[in-house]
């Protein structure tokens, strides 16, 4: 395999992965995105970030960019070269909005694009080294593949699958805060084991869920309640799942996205949120409150 084109570019969603009961396995895009692109040179890796973590993301070979571009050069069978990597990032960083699932499939995409057989790094390879790089696929999968995405493990292999979603059903709203939380730290807060009927619930919700994504959104509230995972999450992010109780106490389908600390209303209009939040929380001037479409179009690279 050898490399074919020098300059590429990608554009990677955020994604809010859970979305309540489907942990680990429900995800969605979001038309906030990261945009990136890449010159193979003869040189040293050259890194140029602005916006979002240009301060604090490595510059070098650690780069998450890098480290998964060479790794799908790698698995390709193409040369490694050297880089220059000019990065524009607007997803935030420690979030729950998948920010370092944005940054891996973004090095797996520019790698694909500079091969001369981009087959050789399909959509299931991306996936499956995506998923290698960050445990699981379920922000991978929705950044890759757009809309609302549901992905599973079978054995080693990741596996997605696109689901219907019926038009005006999802109007996300983010409440972002200025606090930061990291997933290993929000992992490391759940069980090992939960109870028999707190699993039974989450898979029917989940399973509920898909049907009003399908065209029920009258059951949307339901069908985002969890009893796995972001109750156990709440001491690292009080304030955080308050709001989201709080918000749904008052009719808004709300869930913690991701790992947190945002919270996601599945189906919201920013003025009937905003003043809620003000009342509610230590700080409002913390909290952003965007409402931001989903973000259905396919992610890819672009040559040249």
């Amino acid at each position: 395999m050898r490399i074919q084109h020098t300059r590429v570019s990608v554009r990677i969603p955020a994604t809010s992965a859970n979305l309540g009961p489907g942990f680990d396995t429900l995800g969605l895009a979001l038309d906030l995105c990261d945009d990136l692109s890449v010159e193979a040179t003869t040189g040293a890796v050259e890194i140029t970030v602005t916006g979002e973590g240009a301060a604090s993301v490595p510059a070098g070979e650690d780069h998450l960019v890098v480290r998964a571009l060479r790794r799908g050069l790698d698995h390709a069978g193409a040369p490694q070269t050297g880089l220059r990597l000019q990065a524009t990032n607007r997803i935030p960083h420690g979030r729950g909005l998948g920010s370092s699932a944005a940054a891996t499939l973004a090095g797996l995409l520019l790698a694909r694009g500079m091969l001369s057989d981009p087959d050789a790094l399909d959509d299931q390879a991306v996936l499956q080294l995506a998923t290698e790089f960050e445990g699981h696929p379920d922000n991978a999968a929705p950044a890759l593949f757009g809309g609302v995405v549901l992905s599973w493990m079978r054995g080693a292999a990741a596996r997605a699958a696109s689901l219907r979603v019926a038009g005006g059903v999802l109007r996300p709203v983010v409440l972002l805060p200025t606090t930061t939380l990291s997933t290993h730290r929000a992992r490391g807060l759940l069980p090992d084991e939960v109870p028999y009927s707190d699993a039974v619930f989450n898979a029917s919700r989940s399973a509920l869920l898909v049907h009003a994504l399908a065209g029920a959104p009258e059951h949307l509230l339901e069908a985002t309640e969890d009893r796995l995972h972001q109750d156990r999450r709440a001491p690292g992010m009080p304030e955080s799942v308050e709001l989201m109780r709080v918000l749904r106490r008052e009719g808004h389908p709300a869930v913690v996205s991701g790992a947190g600390p945002s919270v996601l209303v599945m189906a919201g209009d920013r003025r009937d949120l905003a003043p809620l939040v003000r009342r509610f929380v230590g700080d409002p001037a913390a909290w952003r409150i965007a409402e931001v479409p989903l973000r259905t179009a396919p992610a890819a690279p672009v040559v040249g």
